[in-house]
């Protein structure tokens, strides 16, 4: 079913996207299938996703399950996180340090992907309180009233989507600064699942923290399945260029075997297309050339191999491409401002820090 999804980035909300996304009619080929009707898109979609998944680690949090009444004005100041705000009944207006705003109605799912210092209002505004100073006791002790008693009131659920492992191209920064998600009524999964994280969440069973960590990524998912089918060509990068039936055969193989000595014209070949027309594609769908984004991936593979394992610097050297220790760790400092000893260290400690 056609679920409206739309883009806003910081500055403009008058909407920078705004479609209905939904299946391709009969006798129609849509940007995802090819003219048989497999879908390509949606197989590296979730090959790609689910080792990105596993790799940053990504965590939900849910903040607050709350009826405001009017009026009401709650206030959240800049987190390091993707915040996001589902709206079950009632309207709000979300409002940001520049002014823009941004209205919402029952059934809206928002997410800002940078978490930009904010406020949530009715549509009177009152002095802004603190989001962080409520009273946050979980959900099983009962919906927490907050705002004045006038009608109609508002239900909101908050929560958090956090990357414990974040990399330089995160997924949420391809996002656009705010992401509205709006479900078709027939459809319903959103709702669906964000009424099965608040009841979750409302008793102590076994297993209820990992029950609650995959839920969020299903979300999480949903809502990036939902974005990229109502992007056009050369938006969202290379998680939007997933979805082409050439770029995406390339964009898989480099995910794969980033330490392999990728050459256009191999690239090109294996996508079914020659290489000239394939570097063209693939700058213009994802947004940079290839062999740029091939570096960028094998950075991105030995930042996590020097996070999540003990081998050495020279190993790790030779399993994203490098024949040696000296040429990896230049390009190495190049892309993340670090020696990979320096990274390593850091990031050593910051664990350390954390576990205190």
């Amino acid at each position: 079913m056609a679920q409206r999804i739309r883009a806003y980035e910081a500055g403009d909300l008058s909407g920078l996207q705004c479609e209905e996304v939904g299946e391709p009619g009969a006798g129609q080929v849509g940007p995802n299938q090819d003219a048989v009707g497999v879908n390509f898109g949606d197989t590296m979609f979730r090959d790609i996703i689910a080792d990105l998944l596993d790799r940053i680690r990504l965590s939900g949090t849910l903040l607050f399950h709350y009826e405001l009444g009017r009026p009401w004005c709650l206030a959240l100041p800049r987190r390091p996180d993707a915040v996001f705000h589902y709206l079950s009944r009632g309207s709000a207006i979300i409002e940001f340090e520049d002014g823009q705003a941004l209205p919402m109605s029952a059934g809206d799912f928002d997410i800002v992907t940078r978490g930009d210092p904010h406020v949530m209002w009715s549509g009177r505004r009152t002095k802004p309180f603190s989001l962080l100073d409520l009273d946050r006791r979980p959900a099983h002790l009962g919906v927490i009233r907050h705002g004045g008693g006038q009608q109609p009131f508002s239900t909101v659920i908050c929560g958090f989507f956090s990357l414990s492992r974040p990399l330089a191209s995160s997924v949420l920064d391809l996002l656009p600064s705010v992401l509205n998600v709006t479900p078709a009524t027939e459809d319903g999964w959103l709702e669906i699942i964000l009424q099965r994280l608040v009841s979750e969440s409302a008793a102590q069973r076994p297993g209820q923290e990992a029950v609650l960590s995959r839920m969020t990524e299903v979300l999480f998912v949903e809502v990036l399945r939902s974005w990229v089918k109502s992007l056009g060509p050369g938006e969202g990068g290379w998680l939007g260029a997933v979805t082409d039936r050439h770029i995406g055969k390339a964009l898989r193989l480099i995910h794969e075997r980033p330490a392999h000595r990728w050459t256009i014209r191999e690239l090109g070949r294996r996508s079914g297309l020659g290489r000239s027309a394939f570097a063209d594609r693939f700058t213009r769908l994802v947004g940079q050339p290839v062999l740029r984004y091939l570096m960028g991936r094998r950075m991105e593979e030995a930042a996590f191999m020097l996070e999540s394992s003990d081998d050495s610097i020279a190993r790790i050297a030779m399993r994203v491409g490098y024949q040696t220790t000296t040429a990896f760790s230049k390009v190495f400092r190049r892309h993340h401002g670090l020696s990979p000893g320096r990274y390593r260290a850091q990031k050593a400690s910051w664990r350390r820090a954390k576990l205190s």
